[in-house]
């Protein structure tokens, strides 16, 4: 289970950085660019090759508010995931030059072991709704006061089915976590709901589940939720399609480009339903038009919480900015529950006042 949860976290930050390099441009534009079978490796962007993008930054900073969370339940504190996450997103805000909002967030909460990452003080192309929905919070916790559906909830929501597996979370608390940190900068259903489908899929890939098996549970309790249909209809017709004897890009084509939350949820299913391979799954979900780095990053997600960190090609892994940090924030999901509370320095990764050198 272990290697599955870092081939979850691993695994999306490295289709994000496949797709990062391609995220603006055309199906077209990408073949002419790089042959008939389109990006199969790193290409130069943000001034290096591997390079990650706000995908999985904030992915690592919704496993920090999280475990900070829990440490704080632990400690005989008051704690509410969904704002002990959000004020984790205000501490990756400012790691993008923005400020929060006067009082909304402590001076002793705006450093932590990961803002100590000088890496993650990049700006790589982070998404406009995210940073004005962060922008405005007055109430760390509270849904985003906008109707977006675009996919900046939807491709952060790993962490959420990770945690929950070794928090012993049931399947619907799942569902409602991922929903509602999705829900703190995307304020429309198709924006939130598929952070909750991505967290269940998760938490059961991990768990031993087969794709199908996660997409019917996922599926289930999709159903029970108010302003499901759009989501429902673009995650079947991927099944369909992916049952069907076309060819990826025309499939990928008619679900899509990946922008808005439900189409990168459907292509990100897709790509897993019919990938051979970790490897195949991540090439077909980078080489389309559209938003690459993310479904690239979902695929990654889904893949390697199935298969585990094995599955992921060396050649991938050589170069992945941040490799180790993202390596070790994901075995700290699966190990929390084990953590010796007491012992000197255990949790202090993610609570409290952390150097920034």
């Amino acid at each position: 289970m272990k290697e599955r949860f870092v081939g979850c976290i691993v695994g999306g930050a490295v289709g994000d950085a496949l797709g990062g390099s391609v995220e603006f441009m055309s199906r077209s534009a990408i073949i002419e660019r790089f042959g008939p079978t389109g990006i199969t490796s790193y290409a130069p962007a943000y001034g290096g090759s591997g390079t990650i993008t706000d995908d999985t930054q904030m992915t690592l900073f919704t496993a920090e508010g999280l475990l900070r969370a829990w440490l704080r339940d632990c400690d005989g504190g008051i704690s509410c995931f969904a704002a002990a996450t959000a004020r984790a997103y205000l501490r990756w805000f400012i790691t993008q030059g923005e400020h929060p909002r006067h009082g909304v967030l402590p001076m002793g909460e705006r450093t932590s072991w990961l803002t100590g990452q000088r890496e993650l003080h990049s700006q790589r192309a982070p998404g406009n709704t995210c940073l004005s929905a962060l922008r405005s919070t007055t109430r760390p916790g509270s849904p985003a006061a906008n109707d977006s559906k675009g996919c900046g909830g939807v491709m952060r929501a790993a962490p959420v089915g990770l945690f929950a597996a070794r928090a012993e979370w049931s399947a619907m608390g799942t569902f409602d976590l991922g929903t509602a940190i999705a829900a703190l900068t995307h304020g429309h259903p198709s924006g939130s709901l598929t952070g909750g489908v991505v967290a269940l899929m998760v938490r059961e890939l991990v768990e031993g589940a087969t794709l199908d098996e996660a997409l019917s549970a996922a599926k289930a309790i999709l159903r029970t939720k108010p302003q499901h249909e759009e989501i429902l209809t673009a995650v079947e017709l991927a099944e369909r399609l992916a049952g069907e004897d076309v060819a990826p890009e025309e499939a990928i084509c008619r679900l899509g480009e990946g922008w808005v939350a439900e189409e990168a949820l459907a292509i990100s299913i897709y790509c897993a339903l019919v990938a051979g391979d970790f490897e195949q799954g991540v090439v077909l979900a980078v080489n389309h038009d559209g938003d690459s780095d993310s479904t690239g990053a979902i695929t990654g997600n889904l893949l390697g919480a199935r298969d585990g960190a094995g599955v992921i090609p060396e050649r991938w892994l050589e170069q992945l900015e941040l490799r180790d940090v993202i390596t070790e924030v994901a075995t700290d999901l699966y190990e929390f529950t084990d953590w010796e509370l007491d012992a000197p320095g255990v949790a202090d990764k993610y609570v409290g006042l952390q150097p920034t050198g």
